[in-house]
């Protein structure tokens, strides 16, 4: 087996760092306050839901628009809507590189806002939209003109997604939802939401889960409050849906079939996801073991001490077992219908997710009371990552979905 990167990739990372260099770090450097010790603040509007402020959030529409102009955006979509037919193995090793150049405005963690976009909802459009769908839904995503939240999850439910409370039923040409979401994640800016609503069937069931494309203006959607969280600013809301009327053609993909719907939008990310939670690890090992050397402690260097060395080394084996793990899952999802590699992607993803909490807390320890302040990243790296370990699928799922498949129960 060859482990070696395709040589496309080589020349593509160094064209890509170029990029930066030019494009995005002098754009950086002229909004310092978003990125050092003042970022969480500077990025937080506090008084109004605790929601990303919109001059943050423009200048990264602005390198959005910049990486786009570039051809550096849609990287990773077909050539048909303007992309590279980037892989998915193409995307894991960009995703860890952006992440391992650490925190800046080429990839910012907190809302995988990246030079290299990931784009799970034009895939999802893609693979179940209508003709018409597509037309109006699938350039609009990519620029941004419209987005859309995702809303699943719900307030006596998250993992446990085919027990839903919300329903939906046909009322002549329209649907009528009632319910509640929460933790829908972008909703404060988005145009609609995803909402997933059982249409039939029996709590527990797959089957019988439809998604509905609702617009947040529509009468009856409301977001009454948004979730304070670990890591600031917070765009995660709570909605509730009362009588919320929508046509017939706000469905995505088949009525009863969503979930297949959000199965898709889940392993499109959890592989990136991965790669950039190990990209960062690796940026947390590395300056560790960087201040290690250069700290001079009782007349000597920090990093001659087995009690600094051991457990940097087991990260840096961690890593590297990791990242063959990502690189693998990933070729396979190129290789196989998503559903066929779903273990391999959770394995990754779940081991990746504690790789980069663990390795960003021992930086911490190594640095001392310097890596437990704000100046430096440690801090902001474990808050945000620390989500991924309960987002988008617990670890316990995950390892849950590999068991299964081990032990031949359950549907595939």
């Amino acid at each position: 087996m060859d482990f070696a990167l395709p040589d496309h990739l080589q020349t593509l990372l160094a064209e890509m760092d170029a990029f930066i260099e030019a494009e995005i770090k002098p754009l950086e450097r002229e909004h310092i306050q978003y990125f050092d010790h003042r970022r969480e603040h500077a990025r937080t509007d506090w008084d109004n839901g605790g929601i990303p402020r919109r001059e943050w959030e423009d200048l990264l529409s602005e390198m959005r628009r910049r990486a786009d102009k570039a051809g550096w955006l849609r990287y990773g979509l077909p050539s048909r809507f303007g992309g590279r037919d980037g892989s998915n193995l193409d995307m894991a090793v960009i995703r860890e590189h952006l992440a391992h150049k650490g925190l800046g405005l080429h990839n910012d963690l907190q809302d995988e806002s990246s030079i290299v976009g990931n784009f799970p909802q034009v895939i999802m459009m893609d693979r179940f939209g209508t003709e018409d769908q597509k037309k109006e839904w699938t350039e609009a995503l990519i620029t941004g003109e419209r987005s859309m939240a995702f809303g699943l999850t719900e307030p006596n439910h998250g993992s446990d997604a085919t027990w839903l409370e919300t329903r939906a039923v046909r009322d002549g040409d329209s649907w009528v939802i009632n319910g509640a979401k929460r933790f829908n994640t972008g909703v404060h800016r988005a145009t609609h939401d995803l909402v997933f609503a059982r249409t039939s069937g029996e709590d527990g069931q797959a089957r019988g889960i439809t998604a509905f494309l609702v617009s947040t203006d529509t009468p009856g959607f409301t977001v009454p409050y948004y979730w304070w969280t670990f890591n600031m600013p917070t765009d995660h809301g709570e909605v509730e849906l009362k009588d919320v009327r929508v046509p017939a053609d706000a469905i995505l993909g088949e009525v009863d079939r969503g979930l297949e719907v959000g199965q898709t939008f889940l392993h499109e990310n959890r592989i990136r996801q991965a790669a950039s939670s190990l990209g960062a690890a690796q940026y947390c090992i590395d300056r560790a073991v960087a201040y290690a050397n250069e700290r001079s402690v009782f007349g000597k260097p920090l990093s001659v001490n087995q009690a600094v060395q051991w457990p940097l080394v087991e990260l840096q084996t961690e890593a590297q077992m990791v990242r063959l793990l990502v690189r693998y899952a990933a070729t396979e999802l190129d290789r196989n219908h998503h559903m066929e590699v779903s273990d391999k992607v959770s394995m990754a993803n779940y081991r990746a997710n504690r790789l980069v909490c663990e390795a960003a807390d021992r930086a911490m320890q190594v640095f001392g009371g310097v890596g437990y302040s704000r100046h430096e990243p440690f801090e902001h790296i474990y808050r945000h990552h620390r989500r991924y370990r309960i987002t988008e699928g617990a670890e316990e799922i995950q390892i849950r979905r590999v068991a299964q498949r081990m032990f031949g129960f359950g549907k595939r």
